[in-house]
Parts: structure tokens; sequence; C-alpha cells
């Protein structure tokens, strides 16, 4: 699994998906639609087989358009892959020029492709990179859905909380100050008098003085904001009238 995506993960279906095969030399990969426009700038999978979705072709971020069903960085691999992995880690040190790593995109899933070894378990609800500030504020508003249905209880109450707003139990939040939509606060912050915060993750460890503005931004650990300050990031909104719009990174 790459480190920098979010998303529902129903890893226990994607799984199953897999272990319909019945074979451990294949691999299943998570993938999902997104704009033609966009899809160059991911891995992309041709599978025109709806019924075994298996992967013919694979090329990770194409110059021209070749799919809008890409890679989202969440894999499933039989045993004996791990085997193959090593052989051709192998191989790449008898090279002319030597490596340490293995790139599982061009050296694993591309000659896998069209070989009956590589398929794609396609997921149509929620998934994002996290590549920069504004998408991991965008994620956290997702992953903050999530809280508010599934563990209403944990996120913060009052006249002063607007939207979904999760306070760490050590972090010290004056009555007066204006929090969220979307907002999270980490350990041992201070946010004093009059501040208002929306759409920003705070770190541990922040003091923010009064009548701060803080909008669109993640605020590192341990920072100190000046009073009357304002920080404000861009904000990442999506298109609600393209159904495969999803969050592009430069």
């Amino acid at each position: 699994m790459n480190a920098d995506v979010c998303c529902e993960f129903p890893l226990q279906s994607m799984l199953n998906s897999h272990l319909r095969h019945g074979r451990e030399d294949v691999i299943t990969v998570m993938g999902t639609e997104v704009e033609n426009a966009h899809s160059v700038l991911y891995g992309c999978m041709v599978s025109n087989d709806a019924n075994s979705n298996e992967v013919e072709h694979y090329v990770e971020k194409p110059e021209t358009f070749v799919s809008n069903t890409i890679n989202c960085g969440v894999y499933v691999l039989g045993v004996e892959v791990l085997d193959h992995m090593k052989s051709v880690y192998q191989d790449l040190q008898k090279g002319p020029v030597s490596t340490d790593c293995i790139e599982l995109e061009r050296n694993i899933l591309a000659k896998f492709a069209g070989t009956g070894r590589l398929f794609v378990f396609r997921h149509h609800g929620f998934w994002s990179q996290v590549k920069t500030p504004g998408t991991a504020v965008f994620a956290t508003q997702y992953y903050l859905s999530i809280q508010r249905k599934e563990h209403p209880e944990s996120l913060a109450k009052g006249s002063n909380i607007i939207g979904d707003v999760l306070i760490h139990p050590t972090a010290k939040v004056s009555s007066s100050a204006v929090l969220g939509p979307n907002v999270t606060i980490g350990a041992n912050t201070v946010v004093k008098d009059g501040v208002r915060i929306k759409h920003s993750i705070l770190l541990d460890g922040c003091e923010i003085e009064p009548h701060a503005c803080l909008l669109y931004s993640v605020i590192g650990g341990n920072t100190h904001v000046g009073c009357w300050s304002r920080i404000e990031g861009t904000p990442t909104i999506l298109n609600p009238n393209k159904p495969l719009a999803h969050v592009t990174n430069p």
C-alpha cells in the first residue's frame, strides 16, 4: 500500500476478489476511474473484460491517454510474486547500473500485464492522493465525515463549533474562538480568544494568539502564530458536476 493515498480501503472485498483467482502468482491492484485529461498523472490500466478484470496493458504516467482506469496504490500480492520480485532485483543488480530498489509499477506491474497475472479491483468510492498540504486538508474532511458517522461523540460540540471539528483532549481552546468546519486540533495546542479557524489542521504543541485567522492551512508542530495574524492556503474543491473528478497533484 502506498503511503500517500487515502480512501475507504475496502481491503476485505479486495482480498476476496484476489482469492477467487485461486493462484499465488497473481497481483490485484485497486483501480478507480478519473477524467481522461488527468489519467496521465497516474499509472493507467487497460482491462476490457469486466468479468475477469484482467489487466491487458499497464503504463506508468503515459505521455498520452491510455485509459481512465488508474492505479490507486493499493495491492494484494500472491506469495509467489515475492519470489519473482527477488529474481527481478537480482537481475537489476547484474545490469550496467546497479540499483538498490525495484520500481513496482515499471519492473513488475507492466511486465505482468497481458500475462494473466495482473487484475484490477474496481473501487467506486472516495479516493485521493495526499501529496500537498491542500490535499491533506481535503482528505481530513473525508475522514472527519467518517468520524461523524461512526463516532460522533468524539467530535467537538458547542456554540463556537461549526461542522466537523476534532480537538485533542489535551488541547486548550478558548470558548470565544470559532472553529470549523473541517478542523483538527492536535495535542497540547493552545487556541486563544477570538481566533477563527476553518478547513485547517493544527499539529501538536501549537500556540495561536488572540484574533489570528487560519484558513485552508496545515500548521506544523510547535508553531507560534502571532496575534491578529492571517494564514490562508488555497482551497481544494472538486466540481460536483463531474463524477470522475479527483484531486490532482502537480
